[in-house]
């Protein structure tokens, strides 16, 4: 009951927020062109105002219907208004407060359907929790590297790639004078996240992979200073990126990353190794933190 009032009171807060932006959209200009370029306000806010400011408000007070309404019109003209960005070049900002907007929408209404965000949901399919098959160490690390390969190349590289390229398509880039700093990040972090897969395959019998997770709980290497040394690792590439490629956007891209896998995977995966190696991992929980080093553990 107390998490349904809180995706109303978020519904709330969106549909005053609309509100004012649409008071500055027809009042202040450079807020219209910031977030709508060269849109006709009055066109858009014939179907903005209805489905998004009164949809919202109508679900704060307790409609489920109209929450529907409200999440799925603000990610329509989320997607609408960013190909309108990437065409014209202009409402850069307008796509970014669109998106946070209906990423809060999304977990909003899950709040008023169903009570809770089912964090559960992503981890299906092939990111199901699965211990790996038994096989020899050295099918391990050549599944853990090719997992690498693939996952740097698409999270580390194609990802941050289009998200710069559309930071700057969209007119929200800024220079960022950081290529060395973020040269010397990426490879300490590189190390890092190499050292923990290594450890993983060799001394857990399986893969960082949930779907071809180590049957034997991993201390040694860098998870004997922190729990979370690939995550960690995985954060911190992310960063790099964004401070080699001069793009704030990649940054925040990586900060996003980070809150989602502290939020909604780490407790789904450590409820998954409490299930598995119990006391065990208690006792190493007890010991060693999540994500600050703690240099005397082990």
């Amino acid at each position: 009951m107390k998490a349904t009032l809180w995706g109303r009171a978020y519904f709330a807060g969106q549909a005053a927020a609309g509100a004012a932006w649409w008071l500055g959209v027809f009042l202040l200009p450079p807020v219209r062109e910031a977030t709508l370029g060269q849109l006709n306000p009055v066109a858009v806010a014939i179907f903005d105002v209805p489905l998004f400011v009164v949809a919202s408000a109508l679900a704060a007070f307790g409609f489920r219907s109209a929450a529907v309404v409200a999440t799925a019109w603000t990610g329509l003209v989320t997607l609408a208004l960013a190909v309108f960005a990437t065409i014209t070049t202009q409402a850069g900002w307008g796509v970014l407060a669109m998106a946070a907007a209906a990423a809060c929408s999304v977990a909003a209404l899950c709040l008023v359907l169903l009570g809770r965000i089912p964090t559960e949901w992503v981890l299906r399919g092939p990111f199901a929790f699965r211990p790996a098959a038994q096989r020899a160490t050295s099918g391990h690390v050549a599944a853990t590297f090719r997992q690498l390969i693939l996952f740097w190349g698409l999270f580390l590289g194609v990802i941050p790639l289009a998200v710069h390229a559309l930071e700057d398509r969209w007119g929200l880039s800024f220079p960022l004078p950081t290529l060395v700093p973020g040269i010397v990040l990426l490879l300490l972090a590189s190390a890092l996240g190499i050292y923990s897969a290594t450890a993983m395959s060799t001394k857990g019998n399986g893969t960082p992979l949930p779907s071809a997770m180590p049957n034997t709980l991993v201390i040694a290497g860098p998870y004997r200073w922190v729990r979370n040394p690939m995550a960690l690792a995985g954060i911190l590439q992310g960063a790099a990126v964004g401070l080699m490629l001069g793009s704030w956007l990649v940054v925040a891209y990586a900060v996003a990353g980070s809150l989602v896998w502290n939020y909604a995977v780490r407790p789904l995966e450590e409820a998954d190794l409490r299930l598995r190696f119990g006391a065990e991992f208690e006792r190493y929980c007890q010991r060693v933190r999540c994500w600050i080093p703690r240099l005397g553990a082990g």
